[in-house]
């Protein structure tokens, strides 16, 4: 005895953007019964065993996955050290995907995803019968030589040779970025870190370069020239904080304090 339980053509029209096609197009208007059950009913289940991949659950190519894989890796590493290990994990796709047939998939890097720690990938058909567009979870380890904290700090820790070390550690677990190879000793920690912790920008307080009123050093840089000159900070010179400087002529320019009493002219 054949028992079918909630079998029929799945919609096809969130993909294909037109709605699903009938599959017993050819059945009789008027059919026989038989123990129960219509000759349509029975054409109607064979249809749908039968039906070509695009409208059953799509097997995933491997191919795919590598080139999920070699999109994030590439990536990743655009901007990072030749020694750094990336590891990448492509998560499984949807099991609910019905993906029509594709001759030319495209792997993409959807807006806005960066490719660090937990993201997503896209896939793409550019060469079909049927344009669709799906994303994959992905999971991007990235482990390079930083600076680690070596033991346990306060918030407010002037930071000594004693309290750091150079060492390989996974850079991607949390956000922010990390510090490059630039020693940090001599900077103020903005929080409380333990021992193993990677060391990152935000954990940094700040630094001054300069007051308001200070002179500064004014430097222009564009495709093949340099321009330095003299200015009056118009506050202070806080790292990573964008400050007003007077130059010549009176005019005011929006500059990014660099170093001390030195900025670089953003506009």
């Amino acid at each position: 005895m054949l028992v079918i339980l909630g079998i029929g053509p799945p919609d096809l029209s969130a993909i294909s953007g037109r709605s699903a096609p009938h599959f017993c197009a050819l059945c009789p208007r008027t059919v026989p019964r038989v123990a129960g059950m219509s000759w349509r009913l029975i054409l109607t289940v064979a249809a749908c065993l039968l039906a070509p991949s695009w409208a059953r659950a799509s097997a995933w190519p491997v191919e795919w996955t590598q080139r999920l894989e070699g999109l994030a890796e590439q990536a990743a590493r655009a901007a990072l050290p030749a020694e750094a290990r990336v590891d990448i994990d492509v998560g499984a796709p949807d099991p609910r995907l019905r993906l029509a047939p594709c001759q030319r998939v495209q792997p993409f890097v959807p807006a806005g995803q960066s490719l660090w720690g937990r993201s997503r990938l896209g896939l793409r058909c550019v060469e079909g019968a049927s344009r669709w567009s799906v994303t994959i979870p992905v999971v991007v380890r990235v482990t390079a030589p930083t600076w680690v904290v070596s033991q346990p700090l306060p918030a407010g820790t002037v930071l000594a040779v004693e309290h750091l070390r150079w060492a390989p550690a996974e850079v991607s677990a949390e956000p922010g970025p990390v510090l490059g190879t630039q020693s940090p000793v001599g900077r103020t920690l903005a929080r409380p870190m333990e021992a193993g912790e990677v060391l990152r920008q935000p954990h940094l307080r700040a630094r001054q370069w300069f007051a308001a009123g200070d002179t500064v050093q004014v430097r222009w840089q564009g495709q093949g020239f340099a321009v330095s000159a003299e200015g009056q900070a118009m506050g202070p010179g806080l790292e990573g904080a964008p400050v007003r400087v007077r130059v010549g002529g009176g005019r005011v320019i929006q500059a990014l304090p660099v170093a001390e009493r030195r900025v670089e002219a953003l506009s």
